[in-house]
């Protein structure tokens, strides 16, 4: 038994040109059994890299402040590959004080938008009477996705109506042009089918294989991109393949982003699906590595300042009690902590003296008014 093509091209038409675009074979691929051998090892690293990250999750005893920075940073990070420039720092600063730092705020939105939807996704797969992985929930997606910001022209929360193409200036010179507009509908109950169907393949390989279907088909006019990571993710966790969302493959993506095009093309041109089902298995068990890695680093970042600020000559109630909630709040400003711990301005002025003092909180720049403050250690291991 051999792979069978992928996919196969139709000739169409935009304003009087005609060109080739893609349609994708519905999933699975037909792969051999030879060819799934190759996969064996990659696929026991990833699992087992995985398993050790659901470890590392265990060990801590609140995992809330770690999938939030987790969660941001892989929204950065997916955000950067579409061209998008801002850091944590800004992010969270916007998050928590409405101010942008030296980002643009059409940039820090198209980040916290990300949050939002990827946030609403895992709201819904985990309430009762929300929406499944679907298409609905693609479509809700999208909409949160481009709310305000590039792309909201582009039919938010709808899949396209026409033509689109990735590189080149129309279809005649793209790099590639996805299926024909009336042709999504069908491929993406194709996909959603395949989510829920019977398959003999490990849930690591189906995840890979409905990624790069969902690229494909490139469903929307715009997002595409950060849909199809914010997927991977959903999947882990439909899939159970992790007890908490704490994998996002954006890092490894961009880090590696020459290659992940270059396997993308190849499953169209040559059918090579292996050559991608290797290169996203060693991508996960790198990332888990790194997360889990990362996880104990926070962790131990916070049990050593915690001793430091209890050490700490003249150190009181609220300071400590700001100091907890910094995981969760870490870039603060005076009036974000007279909220956060329901105090005066001089108790969270002393606080935050206290907390300067342990060498925890630095002052971001040397603004005189409404100055930023951030947990400078947490955010290096993040950063």
């Amino acid at each position: 038994m051999t792979a069978q093509p992928t996919g196969r091209y139709v000739t169409t038409s935009v304003a009087g040109e005609s060109f080739e675009a893609f349609v994708p074979r519905p999933l699975p691929p037909r792969l051999s059994t030879r060819q799934l051998a190759t996969l064996t090892e990659p696929l026991r690293e990833a699992e087992a890299a995985l398993a050790r990250l659901d470890l590392a999750g265990e060990m801590i005893p609140s995992l809330d402040w770690f999938i939030y920075a987790f969660v941001r940073k892989e929204a950065l990070l997916s955000s950067e590959i579409e061209g998008t420039r801002a850091t944590l720092v800004d992010v969270l600063a916007w998050e928590q004080t409405d101010q942008a730092g030296d980002s643009r705020i059409e940039d820090i939105e198209e980040v916290t938008n990300y949050v939002a939807a990827i946030n609403y996704a895992f709201e819904q797969i985990h309430s009762p009477k929300g929406a499944p992985i679907s298409i609905r929930l693609f479509n809700d997606c999208h909409r949160i996705l481009m709310q305000g910001v590039r792309g909201a022209n582009k039919q938010p929360g709808e899949t396209r109506r026409s033509q689109n193409w990735v590189g080149g200036s129309r279809p005649g010179n793209a790099v590639f042009v996805p299926p024909p507009p009336e042709r999504v509908a069908d491929l993406l109950r194709d996909l959603e089918r395949y989510i829920y169907a019977e398959d003999d393949l490990a849930p690591l390989l189906r995840i890979a294989l409905v990624h790069v279907q969902f690229e494909t088909i490139h469903p929307y006019l715009d997002g595409n991109g950060r849909l199809g990571r914010m997927l991977i993710a959903l999947l882990l966790d439909h899939w159970r393949l992790l007890k908490s969302p704490l994998l996002y493959l954006s890092l490894y993506l961009k880090q590696n982003q020459a290659a992940y095009y270059r396997w993308l093309s190849a499953i169209r041109i040559e059918d090579d699906w292996i050559g991608w089902l290797r290169f996203f298995l060693d991508g996960v068990s790198e990332i888990a590595d790194d997360a889990a890695h990362t996880a104990r680093g926070l962790y131990a970042r916070v049990n050593k300042d915690r001793k430091t600020l209890l050490a700490t000559s003249g150190t009181t109630v609220t300071a400590i009690q700001l100091f907890e909630q910094l995981p969760e709040h870490p870039v603060i400003t005076m009036p974000l902590v007279t909220r956060l711990l329901t105090t005066s301005k001089p108790t969270a002025g002393k606080a935050i003296e206290l907390l300067i003092a342990a060498g925890i909180l630095a002052e971001v720049g040397e603004r005189k008014r409404n100055r930023l403050y951030r947990y400078h250690n947490y955010l290096q291991l993040l950063e």
